[in-house]
């Protein structure tokens, strides 16, 4: 993978670029300190994954993401937690808060390379004789619910909730949940391995996309309904949300 690191703190840069050189596999090709010299760098040459500051003079990371089409994979490493739901909705592979913890960078770097291996995999290099053909996630999942098969986009999904043996699925622009016999583990397994979904209690799994705003025991949706965030799960949401 091809990296560019874009931080108005050099001091920043040296932190990124020392997490990489300890864990290997990414080059990289440009450190900018001007976002403006960044999109140039990034129109000019190919590039897999953008290390990207929020808050830098002449242009926001926010608005540098905005600006570019067809921009590559990016994680924000900022010191504002506030703007966190903002780089979810925009669709950040990651999102973290500095100081940055080695081991947060070490996630996030997984999840990128995850991305990258299944956004250029050819199926062309796989056959039965070498393991199991691996597919791109799909965009949608499909359930059985009322003796059919319910398609349903992931996009449009807002909450999961357990039920004992059931699993009710939220939907956007809906007031009527699709009931399914499935477990949770069954769940997680169908949804995409991105960073939209989150599980932040043992019965309740959400998108990340669909929330508005975090608090002390609770998520807020963008629809206002409350989530409950359990205890075991807490760190782990503060963490992936960048709080």
């Amino acid at each position: 993978m091809k990296c560019i690191i874009i931080d108005d703190e050099p001091l920043a840069i040296d932190v990124v670029e020392s997490y990489l050189n300890q864990i290997g596999g990414i080059d990289i090709i440009a450190k900018c300190t001007n976002p403006l010299e960044a999109i140039t760098q990034l129109n000019k040459q190919h590039v897999d994954l953008v290390f990207l500051d929020i808050e830098m003079p002449n242009l926001s990371g926010i608005d540098l993401v905005k600006s570019i089409e067809n921009l590559p994979q990016f994680i924000f490493t900022t010191a504002y937690p506030q703007y966190a739901l903002d780089g979810f909705n925009l669709n950040a592979t990651d999102y973290l808060v500095k100081p940055i913890p080695f081991h947060r960078f070490i996630k996030a770097v997984a999840r990128a390379k995850e991305k990258y291996e299944l956004l250029n995999l050819k199926p062309s290099n796989f056959s039965s004789a070498e393991g199991p053909h691996i597919k791109p996630e799909n965009d949608f999942i499909f359930v059985k619910s009322e003796y059919e098969n319910i398609k349903i986009k992931t996009e449009e999904i807002t909450y999961i909730q357990g039920l004992k043996d059931y699993i009710k699925i939220h939907i956007e622009g809906t007031n009527k949940a699709v009931i399914t016999l499935l477990s949770f583990k069954d769940m997680l397994e169908k949804l995409p391995r991105n960073n939209h979904f989150l599980r932040v209690h043992k019965s309740f799994i959400v998108n990340v996309n669909a929330i508005k705003a975090l608090q002390k025991t609770k998520i807020v949706l963008q629809n206002e309904m409350r989530i409950p965030i359990g205890e075991t799960f807490k760190k782990d949401v503060l963490e992936r949300l960048g709080v």
